[in-house]
């Protein structure tokens, strides 16, 4: 390197004395020589800098430019695949023993070129169950589970295609006792379409298009719920809806009688100081080991189980109650208020799948009364004992999505054909009338008749 480096100097101070003589014996602008020897020399320090590492310069001190990260654009494809629904959003109405919800739509051949010949177009519905605490971590089979539901070939030989849009209807009855679209902690639920076609030559287009499945129930009549409180005689009445939805409120209304325990000379009595409320969801999940890691779970058919539980609503209600000591049974508190679920909370509708995933709700009710001493001469100045108690129950709840507009596909399909009875009626027996000439009736019959009198 210090050789080569000697050599380039050497004939770069030859190469200056050239130009010297030169521009000496022409009479050239001196300005001009010294352009030169600084070219000269940009060229020489430039390679010292950079000589093992970038391209050398030009004579003209411009570089050559580079193009990094230039994109590279495929081979374009004769033609492309879309997936255009014609069904309403798929909806269950009811629990896993309804009719289940219409799926239709067009599977569109778009050809872009002058025509493209297909030797197979395929689409499949899967179902995706991924499960976010797999038993391997890094296994793709532990982690996805697919069920292909249902699978259409729409050509059995090779078809030419021409230049244009080209659709194939498809249509499937989602059955009502498959889960809805769920996105848990622990585990996902998914849907999806998967179209793909192959060319003659050996090209392959692909399409998937997501699917949102989800259930919907029926309001049902208000549950009424009786807790009872021992040692104590307080008892707990409430009344709510058992269905909820996920954006809105619903009413719960409690009531609580045995608050008063009357002796001779004075009276015991429990006073409500505050009343928390929340709404709790529980969700389980079994992940599933793939046939390689089956020996970790104790074998084929086994999985890890998993739990996780999450506040998704609460208030805390300090004010608002009626109280009545004097009410026969015992006194009774009165108290209505809203409930619902956080506007961020992101709840999971309640689902019992058969991979494993379950998603409950309950709702909780923390009661803290305090307890007093009033003489029955004079019950209006009540003295505190000091003891107090927390009261606790829960309710389960139902969370579910809107029905809307919308009706179950058993009450909107057509009749089917066996179920439409044979036309014309058909008669048991039949049989000419054999006799005499019965002739028109008289006319004392036919006045008769017209006054509608009968014989």
């Amino acid at each position: 390197m210090s050789s080569l480096i000697r050599s380039l100097a050497r004939s770069s101070q030859t190469q200056q004395r050239r130009e010297k003589k030169a521009n000496s014996s022409h009479l050239e602008d001196p300005t001009d020589l010294d352009t030169g020897d600084q070219r000269q020399h940009s060229t020489a320090m430039d390679f010292l800098h950079f000589g093992s590492k970038e391209k050398r310069q030009s004579s003209s001190g411009r570089s050559t430019p580079k193009i990094k990260g230039s994109p590279r654009i495929g081979p374009s494809q004769p033609a492309k695949i879309e997936i255009h629904m014609e069904s309403p959003p798929c909806v269950f109405y009811g629990g896993p023993n309804c009719s289940g919800a219409l799926l239709s739509g067009q599977l569109k051949v778009v050809v872009t070129d002058l025509e493209v010949r297909l030797t197979s177009i395929r689409m499949d519905l899967k179902g995706h169950t991924v499960t976010k605490k797999p038993v391997a971590k890094d296994c793709p089979d532990c982690i996805d589970k697919i069920t292909t539901l249902k699978t259409w070939n729409f050509i059995t030989e090779p078809t030419t295609y021409a230049h244009g849009t080209h659709d194939l209807p498809f249509s499937y009855l989602l059955p009502g006792h498959l889960p809805a679209t769920t996105h848990s902690i622990l585990a996902n639920i998914d849907y999806s379409l998967e179209a793909i076609a192959i060319t003659a030559l050996a090209d392959t287009i692909k399409h998937k298009h997501s699917l949102r499945v989800q259930r919907a129930l029926q309001p049902t009549p208000e549950k009424q719920s009786v807790r009872i409180f021992p040692p104590t005689n307080m008892t707990v009445n409430v009344i709510h809806t058992q269905i909820v939805h996920p954006i809105g409120s619903f009413l719960v209304q409690f009531r609580m009688n045995g608050v008063v325990t009357k002796e001779k000379s004075a009276q015991t009595r429990w006073r409500i100081r505050k009343l928390d409320w929340r709404i709790d969801e529980h969700t389980e999940n079994i992940s599933p080991a793939c046939t390689k890691h089956a020996h970790k779970v104790g074998g084929k058919g086994k999985g890890q189980r998993h739990e996780d539980s999450r506040t998704i609503g609460s208030d805390c209600v300090k004010k608002g109650w009626k109280t009545d000591f004097d009410s026969p049974g015992g006194g009774q508190i009165e108290l209505e208020f809203p409930a619902s679920i956080r506007a961020n909370a992101n709840p999971v509708c309640d689902v019992e799948s058969a991979t494993g995933l379950i998603a409950t709700h309950l709702l909780i009710i923390e009661i803290i009364v305090a307890e007093e001493h009033a003489k029955n001469t004079n019950t209006k100045q009540a003295v505190p004992t000091g003891a107090a108690r927390v009261l606790r129950t829960q309710f389960k709840l139902i969370v579910t999505e809107r029905g809307g507009m919308g009706i179950s596909w058993d009450e909107e399909q057509p009749p089917m054909y066996e179920d439409v009875p044979a036309s014309p009626p058909g008669y048991i027996k039949m049989s000419d009338y054999v006799g005499d000439d019965l002739g028109p009736p008289p006319e004392e019959e036919l006045e008769a008749m017209e006054r509608g009198e009968s014989n």
